[in-house]
């Protein structure tokens, strides 16, 4: 399993087989380090291959878990890389890709961090987790916390898409709609800790959620060669995130970094690019300031609620990743996020969510800039189901045809 545990800005070592959340020393979040050295030739593509396990779990060896009896699974992962038609909309893009991370358990990329992170919490002796969430994450929670046997406590916006809201009812966590931001949410979650002895799950705020989010790196690499028809592991060139807390971007990195050390592929790295939206964009504001660290983005609002973070831990972390993979950051208004999922539903038969509907908005937009070739391998991300956002798409006024009248087809021409 892991060897250490240690603060992503100063350094500093953490007991990683207690419970830990920030760190003790400045208060950022707190990575895992294993040993990849010593699992050099036996934990191998091949081997990884040769697993019959379906889910994300099959990369065991650089996760957080000390015995596979630990885990808790509701089989996350393995989810499928998408090929987009180049016709339409979608002209020129020859190479252009979806990673569906829908297909998931709750219908969205949280199960994976998730999976992890109870596990892990579980295995260290936690019986309650609490978070703060505006959308899928709180679904996510719900039903891992339900098959690890732990209570789970959510702080959700009030204006939270229902679908998440009952999803996380139904699943019998304890459910709190709050009158403010996820920002706000979390602060009563950092005061009830203290007081209800809760295990506290938010974004960043535990070392292992990222360790679950990682896996979707190591799938691309997997899933890249398999359609390219090689053996040998490959990135994209590309890669379209839609960023909210930035937990799958740090872990995607992370995980780029660890093949490498094992010895699974080469320096090179795919430019990244941060997708928010425009009325809530602190780290696209940042990464145009050159800064290293972003302000609080007041009055947040938009439709996407997975992006609706105006102040994100990681905010560093996710900079970092953006000056090292030389990539970029932009955001979209809710206008054209929503036309976007729109287009990738009639063009491409994908039905995505808001925060996916950004991502091929703004990678037309750089495609018209000139900054990113439309035949490069791009993926874009989509992070969740569109099916929970349908209070988004009123369908209006809709015919009703009397099926009793026999010239009842005749208006269709």
């Amino acid at each position: 399993m892991h060897s250490s545990l240690n603060c992503a800005a100063c350094g500093s070592d953490h007991d990683v087989d207690q419970l830990q959340n920030l760190c003790k020393s400045c208060g950022k979040p707190l990575l895992v380090h294993y040993d990849l050295e010593s699992l050099k030739g036996t934990f191998t593509p091949e081997v990884v291959r040769g697993r019959s396990t379906r889910s994300m779990w099959r990369f065991l060896e650089v996760m957080p878990v000390a015995d596979p009896a630990e885990i808790v699974s509701l089989g996350e992962g393995q989810t499928p890389l998408l090929k987009c038609r180049p016709h339409g909309a979608f002209e020129g893009f020859s190479n252009l890709w979806v990673k569906d991370e829908s297909f998931n358990p709750t219908g969205s990329f949280k199960a994976r961090g998730m999976s992890a992170a109870v596990t892990r919490a579980r295995a260290l002796g936690a019986t309650s987790v609490a978070l703060p969430s505006a959308g899928n994450a709180a679904g996510a929670a719900t039903y891992y916390a339900a098959a690890a046997g732990m209570d789970c406590v959510l702080f959700m916006p009030e204006d939270t898409p229902p679908a998440n809201i009952i999803e996380s009812a139904v699943g019998g966590a304890r459910v709190h709609l709050v009158n403010g931001l996820i920002g706000d949410c979390g602060k009563l979650v950092g005061t009830g800790r203290e007081r209800f002895g809760w295990f506290d799950l938010s974004t960043l705020k535990e070392p292992f959620r990222i360790e679950g989010k990682k896996t979707m790196g190591y799938e691309l690499a997997f899933d890249v060669a398999d359609a390219s028809g090689v053996n040998e592991l490959q990135l994209p060139d590309v890669i379209f995130y839609p960023t909210g807390g930035g937990t799958g971007l740090i872990g995607m990195w992370k995980a780029f970094d660890e093949m490498e050390q094992l010895g699974w592929i080469g320096s090179e790295r795919p430019r990244m690019v941060v997708v928010q939206a425009e009325h809530c964009a602190p780290v696209v504001r940042a990464f145009e300031k050159g800064a290293d660290s972003a302000e609080m983005f007041e009055n947040a609002r938009t439709v996407a609620s997975g992006l609706r973070v105006p102040a994100a831990i990681g905010d560093f972390l996710m900079l970092q990743v953006l000056s090292e993979s030389n990539g970029t950051a932009l955001a979209v208004s809710d206008e054209e996020l929503l036309a976007g999922v729109r287009e990738m539903a009639g063009g491409q038969g994908m039905f995505l969510c808001p925060e996916a509907g950004a991502v091929w908005a703004a990678a037309k937009r750089l495609c018209d800039s000139g900054w990113l070739d439309a035949e490069e391998r791009i993926v874009l991300f989509n992070t969740g189901s569109g099916l929970k956002y349908n209070h988004l798409y009123p369908p209006g006024d809709l015919p009703t045809l009397d099926h009793t009248d026999p010239d009842c087809l005749d208006a269709l021409g």
